[in-house]
């Protein structure tokens, strides 16, 4: 089980990488899952916006998709927007840090099985996040 990070054209470095590997690993004990291999790769719109079109089919900028792999573990790809996540901090008067740490705990609640299609669903997600997101303040 490990939780690595990659950069894909954009230059970015991850503070406190054991503090975010340690918060993501006890996020996924916490949820009952078993932890595989987990990859961050922190890209830039352009990247991301390309996965989007290649993949899901939509031609619209995102901050976070998400590539389960087929395991008994919780094994994926998390590709992030560093530029999405910059603007989204902004439009939400929170810190690049607290909303880089909320797009990585909702990719990994994705993965645990949260939805967040339907408002009760973005409800539950957000309590969700916000609930981890106090462990890794806790943490910092």
């Amino acid at each position: 089980m490990s939780i690595n990070f990659f950069c894909q054209n954009v230059f970015f470095s991850l503070k406190k990488k054991s503090v975010v590997k340690t918060w993501i690993l006890s996020a996924i004990q916490k949820e009952k899952k078993k932890a595989g291999e987990v990859f961050f790769i922190f890209c830039n719109d352009k990247f991301l916006l390309s996965l989007n079109k290649k993949f899901l089919k939509h031609n619209t900028f995102t901050d976070i998709i998400t590539f389960q792999y087929p395991s008994e573990k919780l094994s994926a790809e998390i590709f992030i927007s560093i530029p999405r996540v910059r603007e989204n901090a902004k439009k939400f008067k929170v810190s690049f840090e607290d909303e880089l740490h909320r797009v990585m705990i909702h990719g990994i609640l994705h993965l645990c099985g949260y939805k967040d299609k339907t408002p009760t669903h973005k409800k539950k997600m957000r309590k969700r996040e916000d609930f981890y997101l106090k462990l890794i303040f806790i943490s910092r």
